[in-house]
């Protein structure tokens, strides 16, 4: 049996720009895209804190170092600046392999989206 399960998660970053006149999906800062394992075209989960939205899009790689997380396109409509958000993308896997599995989840710092440590 082959199961869904969560592979990487960013934890409570800060939306720092949401543009609506961009093609779509969200751009996330490439050193918190390596902390969390993430790569760019990856489909990732968006659930927006500050009011329950959850989008579904795929990465684009931000300038490494300069916390940028922002929501593009038509997703730019379900988030304001200031927003805090929980990102995540999924892997598929065998059944067996999924319960010894442990994802990549990152607790940057909340004001800045920086790592922290």
């Amino acid at each position: 049996m082959i199961i869904e399960v969560l592979k990487s998660k960013l934890h409570r970053v800060t939306v720092t720009e949401a543009n609506l006149n961009y093609i779509g999906s969200i751009t996330i800062d490439e050193d918190l895209m390596d902390a969390a394992n993430m790569i760019e075209g990856e489909k990732v989960q968006i659930v927006n804190n500050n009011n329950g939205e959850r989008i579904e899009t795929y990465i684009i790689k931000g300038k490494r170092g300069s916390g940028a997380i922002c929501l593009n396109g038509a997703a730019a409509r379900r988030v304001q600046p200031g927003d805090i958000v929980i990102i995540m993308s999924y892997a598929y896997m065998d059944f067996e392999e999924a319960k010894n599995f442990k994802p990549w989840v990152v607790f940057p710092d909340t004001k800045t989206n920086k790592l922290i440590g």
